[in-house]
């Protein structure tokens, strides 16, 4: 549900499937004023077990889409997304990452180091905003992004168009764009974040819970305002666009992204409803 979650994906490990788990997550149906539909469906990632994701609404809202829309289109190919990690990662003459840090917060950056295998002078060639990515945790509750349900979706496609709404190039290029300065905060973040507990977003996924989502999504990262702009809240409204002329199309969309996207008065259900869609939570 992190930000970074899809980023990371591309370094996970892989295991044995267990048995599935029952999920009742979160779906809109969008109306334009002219009477066309689509759906917008919240996804998780990754995730510890298989899912049973599609319930009889949702099996019924992804028959009758003419198109499915994603964040990322090849989110199965972690090869290619993790070249396109490497190469906008990559910038020579990079000092220490610890000189890229408050003093106070050094000593836990050295043990989150520590603790990952990396060493303080590793990222000489690397951007802070993808050093902050690649030293923290993966995956710290055992998540496989093998049982993520965008993967699931796009799987479910048959013929029909798959539509980027970002692709990994965008949407790395959203933290490689960053100021030096927010990069840093980046970083920050993630040595501060890396011991806390992270809440059980998995579980309140798979109840629909948006009020726990919506929670999550002023925390961390999200919590700094000039991250929460460029992550969060400009990637929505970008979205969002996409979304209205697809429906005013007569396209039919089913919109599968990750669940923290449809939250609170940031998020996809309340931007379109705020342009005149009849936005209704029907799962």
């Amino acid at each position: 549900m992190r930000p970074w979650v899809l980023v990371l994906s591309a370094f996970a490990l892989l295991g044995c499937a267990p048995q599935p788990q029952k999920a009742d997550p979160a779906l809109w149906r969008i109306e334009s004023p002219d009477g066309h539909e689509g759906w917008l469906f919240g996804t998780i990632h990754s995730a510890q077990r298989p899912l049973e994701w599609e319930t009889a609404t949702v099996h019924e809202a992804l028959n009758d889409a003419g198109t499915i829309m994603v964040e990322v289109a090849n989110i199965a190919d972690e090869a290619a997304i993790g070249a396109t990690f490497a190469k906008l990662a990559k910038s020579e003459g990079q000092p220490p990452l610890s000189q890229r840090i408050a003093p106070a917060e050094r000593p836990a950056l050295a043990a989150l180091l520590k603790r990952n295998g990396f060493h303080d002078g590793d990222f000489a060639a690397t951007d802070t905003w993808a050093a902050a990515l690649m030293i923290v945790r993966q995956d710290k509750d055992g998540s496989d992004p093998r049982y993520g349900v965008d993967r699931a979706v796009i799987a479910q496609a048959d013929g029909r168009p798959v539509v980027e709404l970002e692709g990994a190039a965008r949407q790395l290029g959203i933290f490689d764009a960053l100021p030096e300065k927010d990069q840093r905060d980046l970083l920050s973040v993630v040595v501060r974040e890396a011991d806390k507990p992270d809440m059980d977003l998995p579980a309140a996924w798979r109840e629909g819970d948006m009020t726990a989502i919506e929670k999550e999504t002023r925390t961390g990262l999200l919590a700094d305002p000039e991250l929460r702009a460029a992550l969060f809240v400009g990637r929505n409204r970008r979205w969002a666009a996409s979304i209205v002329q697809a429906v005013r199309a007569g396209s039919k969309p089913f919109v599968a992204v990750g669940a923290a996207h449809m939250a609170g008065p940031d998020g996809l259900p309340a931007m379109l409803a705020s342009q005149g869609f009849t936005v209704t939570r029907i799962e």
